[in-house]
């Protein structure tokens, strides 16, 4: 096993479809295996024979489980993914495809088509934050905000 820590995300019956788009999204990204539910533990897991179970993934060296296991479980803004963006572009980037479909948020949060929560956060963010003369007027900058705007937090 290459990484101790796998994070799985529970969706109803969309597991591969995310896997997929998720991959498409992230530089050194793939889909690493699918697997398929059998008849076996039909009674239990009540999923049709030769649907998908879990698609395995990686996105940039992350490992992630995608599992179809009903309508059981949603996603919550109580876990999220945190994308670090060095410029402006990258965030547009993953602002635009991510909250397609979705659900913008304040404060660089955003849900994607599937309801999972994520946020697009600039890498210099933690820095301002950390300087005791910006880092007010840093938070009053970015709580109008949605998508982070990189330019108007090193004004700030």
């Amino acid at each position: 096993m290459k990484n101790q820590l796998t994070i799985c995300l529970w969706f109803d019956s969309q597991a591969e479809e995310a896997a997929r788009f998720y991959t498409s999204l992230f530089k050194n990204s793939k889909i690493d295996s699918i697997s398929k539910y059998g008849k076996e533990g039909f009674e239990i897991h009540g999923q049709k024979e030769g649907t998908v179970m879990t698609a395995a993934f990686t996105l940039n060296g992350q490992s992630f489980t995608a599992l179809n296991g009903g309508p059981i479980f949603k996603f919550s803004e109580a876990v999220s993914l945190q994308i670090f963006c060095d410029t402006q572009e990258e965030i547009d980037h993953y602002w635009s495809k991510l909250s397609e479909g979705g659900e913008e948020g304040q404060c660089g949060w955003l849900k994607d088509k599937f309801g999972f929560s994520w946020q697009v956060i600039p890498s210099i963010l933690p820095e301002l934050m950390s300087d005791p003369a910006k880092s007010g007027r840093v938070t009053e900058a970015f709580l109008k905000m949605k998508k982070f705007d990189i330019e108007k937090l090193k004004n700030a």
